[in-house]
């Protein structure tokens, strides 16, 4: 499932929930590619609700979040207190390009700082 909240005219939130294995990431890859495409410049992407992240969906968010950048754009991910997700992308070395927070606010703090004004 995906949903997404405007926070600022710079700023949007896009929360993900459910299975982003093949399946589940074909069902949003659309939406989600039109959502980070946004003329905001920068995108949270809240992952907190995730059960499943599969290598497929691991690549949509690093072509999208490489697609922000060439805009001049950000994305940082959101994990909250989800292990699975987490462990998930720090053994993929995803941190490196994609920076992740626990909370929408940290990542929101990070963002506002440099990039998203």
């Amino acid at each position: 499932m995906i949903s997404h909240n405007d926070l600022s005219e710079n700023l949007r939130c896009i929360t993900l929930s459910g299975r982003l294995d093949i399946q589940g990431t074909e069902e949003i890859a659309k939406e989600f590619t039109s959502l980070s495409a946004t003329a905001k410049r920068c995108v949270i992407v809240d992952l907190s609700g995730l059960t499943v992240l599969a290598s497929i969906g691991i690549r949509a968010l690093i072509s999208n979040g490489k697609m922000l950048q060439q805009k001049g754009g950000r994305m940082a991910l959101v994990v909250g207190d989800n292990a699975i997700v987490s462990k998930t992308l720090e053994t993929t070395g995803i941190s490196v390009l994609l920076k992740m927070f626990k909370t929408t606010q940290e990542a929101e703090s990070s963002l506002l700082d440099g990039w998203c004004q």
